[in-house]
């Protein structure tokens, strides 16, 4: 996953000026620097997700195209043998 920068620095210095005491605005902005590395996704990590998916909506699409063959192979059988047999 691709580095977020987060400026935690200026993000202190805001809770501090609201009324945070200094240990409160460090765990809350470490806090947030984890969640926001944890959590959030990056444009590479959608740009990867995209490519996922798309490789397997193509496998699906095979198998779904190979399955409809064996479909309509199995069905003109069955037609070719009733007709023969009628």
């Amino acid at each position: 996953m691709s580095t977020i920068t987060f400026d935690t620095h200026s993000f202190v210095k805001k809770l501090k000026a609201v009324g945070f005491s200094e240990e409160q605005a460090e765990v809350f902005a470490s806090e947030q620097a984890r969640l926001i590395e944890d959590n959030l996704a990056t444009k590479k990590d959608l740009v990867e997700l995209e490519n996922n998916l798309q490789r397997d909506l193509r496998e699906l699409e095979y198998r779904i195209i190979i399955k409809l063959g064996g479909l309509m192979a199995a069905s003109i059988a069955v037609v070719a043998t009733l007709v023969k047999l009628l």
